[in-house]
């Protein structure tokens, strides 16, 4: 696919034509999901997930739903980034039974099973989880409320060729309210000092698959409130990226492409993050914690390097005013799948 700049798409469209090939009036970007994911055909190829994290000062909770077409893999994990405690379980499920995820974004998503039970429910500009699981010994429990009103949203269209393709929306940077038990113990999520992230993937991809990503959300001295989005290695050479800045509930989408520069033998020591043909990003991440998720099957093997920590540096709007990070707390992760 020839290379081309990434435009902001203003109407709704199909992700695919009729015959299951990317439909050429769906790549961009927007600022809303305008994107119906109607993906059909490619036998075993498509994949889609549902994957939320929320996190402050005190704990980080994640949830996913995801079908990669032959396999269901749903999981949950709870960090306490005060002791380092990691608490998780996965649930895989044949042929995705019980993974129905919608072609839209502002949809509902539940999974049930003996072992897990997970429920986003979205009503008005609020999304609703629960969540429900044993692991280590430990029941967790989470109900959370994220309020998405008047916050725009990262969505967009990478095209490999016209028929692998991928229609990824990132909303982040959006206060939760809540709790999570971790048996007897609360975890309280206070709205002015805890963040959501949801990443909603659909589309057909390639067979081996490498990626970066970062993503963190801060409250600064003056009371801004800043989210950015930063990834590389999926999108290289696809005329787009997933990299933005959220002020106030407001994208910038930045156009520059961003490079992950870390050390791959030891993930610990400091991460740098920067724009390589242009000034908008340059981040250093210091990780604190390292979440490895492995998975070895036939068809299937994954790889996954979370790192949780502190970013600090600068991005800047789109109006080229600069913004200093200190100490904003996300994550950074390498991702290596077959699947």
């Amino acid at each position: 696919m020839k290379k081309r700049m990434s435009i902001e798409i203003k109407d709704s469209a199909d992700l695919c034509t009729p015959s299951g090939k990317l439909n050429p009036m769906a790549l961009g970007w927007s600022r809303r999901p305008l994107i119906r994911c109607n993906i059909h055909g490619h036998f075993l190829r498509k994949k889609k997930w549902n994957y939320w994290a929320f996190i402050n000062q005190n704990c980080m909770f994640s949830a996913t739903v995801s079908n990669i077409d032959y396999l269901g893999v749903v999981f949950c994990y709870f960090l306490d980034l005060k002791s380092g405690e990691l608490i998780e379980r996965t649930v895989l499920t044949p042929f995705g039974t019980g993974c129905n995820l919608p072609d839209v974004v502002n949809k509902d998503v539940e999974f049930n099973s003996k072992d897990m039970k997970i429920r986003f429910l979205r009503r008005d500009e609020k999304t609703f989880i629960e969540s429900h699981f044993v692991a280590k010994g430990k029941r967790i429990e989470a109900h959370l409320e994220v309020l998405q009103e008047n916050i725009e949203s990262l969505n967009v269209v990478v095209p490999w060729n016209w028929n692998r393709y991928q229609f990824t929306s990132k909303q982040y940077c959006l206060p939760v309210r809540g709790k999570v038990f971790v048996s007897e113990k609360c975890y309280d999520f206070d709205p002015d000092n805890s963040f959501a992230t949801l990443d909603f993937g659909r589309g057909v991809w390639k067979y081996l698959t490498f990626w970066n990503w970062a993503n963190f959300a801060t409250r600064l001295d003056d009371g801004t409130v800043i989210g950015v989005n930063l990834g590389a290695g999926w999108t290289d050479g696809t005329g787009t990226n997933e990299n933005a800045v959220l002020i106030n509930g407001k994208l910038s989408k930045i156009e520059s492409d961003v490079r992950f520069v870390y050390d791959k033998t030891d993930l610990m020591k400091p991460w740098h993050i920067y724009s390589f043909n242009g000034d908008e990003v340059d981040i250093e991440f210091q990780p604190y914690f390292h979440r490895s998720a492995k998975t070895n099957l036939i068809l299937l093997s994954s790889n996954v390097n979370q790192m949780v920590g502190t970013f600090k540096g600068f991005v800047r709007d789109g109006d080229r005013k600069v913004y200093i990070i200190r100490d904003a707390l996300g994550w950074a992760e390498e991702h290596y799948a077959r699947w």
